[in-house]
């Protein structure tokens, strides 16, 4: 069924990768036990891929361009818009956006941000939500939120922000375990040269103002200094460009920033709160 349902989902650069695949196999009249064996792959896995029925993974383009490539890159290529098209449809247009960024700044007050997830939070956040997905949908969704990563070793890379919520330091997804290996992924992050981790604190509400109080947002300066606003609400992702509003908002974000804990203070909390026992 999930198969089914996958080929009537695929997107226009599985549907290519699979056609190129089938194609550039035949050309070198491989079948496709032989082309799994040069691949690391099953016989069943290649079709599957062939049919869109599950596409390729980002580790089979990868061997695919080994193999059957000709030297042309176009499985390499291919590798950037495979997943993005995994990406939740309400992720696609910021996500570009996100990885040519200069600066990002993000506020979360639920789930630790998607980029500094770890893989068995993504998996445990993941698999628990509603509606759920399938085992396999799963996966990809988890492959392509890990791959954002790839902007902490960026060249040059981007200033990125992150202030949570502390209750989001408290909240296990999975297993304590999980959790815990989130924070201390977290603390880690933190010491990178070109992150700024800030933790707002849960007595906040009790202090009279709390400039948080209307959800999460992230915020992003382009290459080309255009500011642009994302926020999600309800499986609706919204996009703000608008000079006023965009203005408006880094100005809620900027007051939510300075009632956060300092950098030092919040990551000595996310590592106090990894030592408790559970």
């Amino acid at each position: 069924m999930a198969r089914a349902e996958n080929k009537e989902e695929a997107g226009g650069t599985a549907q290519m990768v699979a056609a190129l695949a089938k194609a550039l196999r035949e050309q070198r009249e491989l079948t496709q036990e032989e082309l799994g064996r040069r691949t690391g792959y099953t016989a069943s896995a290649i079709s599957a891929m062939e049919t869109c029925a599950q596409p390729a993974s980002d580790k089979m383009l990868v061997a695919l361009e080994e193999a059957i490539g000709n030297g042309m890159g176009v499985f390499e290529k291919a590798r950037k818009w495979m997943l993005l098209e995994k990406y939740p449809a309400r992720f696609r247009g910021f996500s570009e956006l996100e990885a040519g960024a200069v600066t990002i700044s993000s506020y979360e007050t639920l789930v630790v941000d998607g980029l500094f997830q770890t893989e068995d939070y993504a998996r445990a956040l993941i698999g628990g939500s509603f509606p759920p997905v399938s085992e396999q949908k799963r996966e990809e969704l988890v492959e392509a939120r890990l791959a954002r990563r790839a902007l902490f070793k960026r060249e040059p890379a981007p200033m990125i922000e992150l202030i949570l919520e502390e209750s989001v330091l408290r909240r296990p997804f999975g297993s304590w375990e999980v959790l815990r290996g989130q924070l201390l992924s977290l603390a880690e992050d933190a010491r990178r040269d070109n992150v700024c981790l800030q933790v707002l604190p849960m007595e906040r509400g009790l202090r009279g103002t709390h400039a948080g109080d209307r959800g999460a947002m992230k915020m992003v300066v382009t290459a080309d200094h255009e500011h642009v606003v994302y926020m999600e609400i309800e499986d609706q992702g919204i996009l703000v460009s608008e000079p006023e509003e965009v203005s408006q908002l880094a100005h809620r974000y900027a007051k939510i920033r300075a009632q956060a804990l300092s950098t030092d203070d919040s990551v000595s909390l996310i590592e106090r709160l990894a030592g408790e026992k559970r």
